[in-house]
């Protein structure tokens, strides 16, 4: 398992090698986020979780405090749905809004490959939407 992240990160940290690294998966999950929920405000950062089992926390780290974060699971897995203050979502193929940084959520046993996207604004990102800057890495 492992994570990384695309999109912006707040001052000082610098830009996330995945925008390096993944340039297109980036513009594509952008463009996920869009789609699923186009009435959202657009994220400035995306955590990709592959075979992630978190424990039960809050979100935390630099930028902490922004408000509701998407996640969706993708992938041929069985179990492993998202519990958010002691109520499971079963979030594969389903996308499920949450405030990540207030309530307690963690990651329920699965087995087959599982991936998620979490997409999210740290304070300090609220002008730099992911799809802009990684258009721009892009090019």
């Amino acid at each position: 398992g492992g994570s990384f992240a695309v999109g912006s990160m707040p001052p000082p940290l610098e830009e996330p090698a995945g925008n390096r690294l993944f340039p297109e998966l980036a513009q594509r999950a952008f463009e996920l986020e869009r789609a699923l929920l186009p009435g959202r405000a657009p994220s400035s950062t995306i955590a990709v979780n592959k075979r992630a089992q978190f424990l039960p926390h809050v979100d935390s780290g630099a930028g902490a405090g922004q408000g509701i974060s998407l996640i969706v699971g993708l992938g041929d897995y069985s179990g492993g749905e998202l519990v958010v203050e002691g109520t499971a979502h079963d979030i594969r193929y389903k996308p499920l809004e949450f405030n990540g940084w207030t309530q307690r959520h963690w990651t329920q046993p699965f087995e087959g490959e599982r991936f998620s996207l979490v997409w999210f604004t740290p304070v300090g990102c609220e002008d730099k939407p992911g799809l802009t800057v990684c258009a721009m890495d892009s090019e």
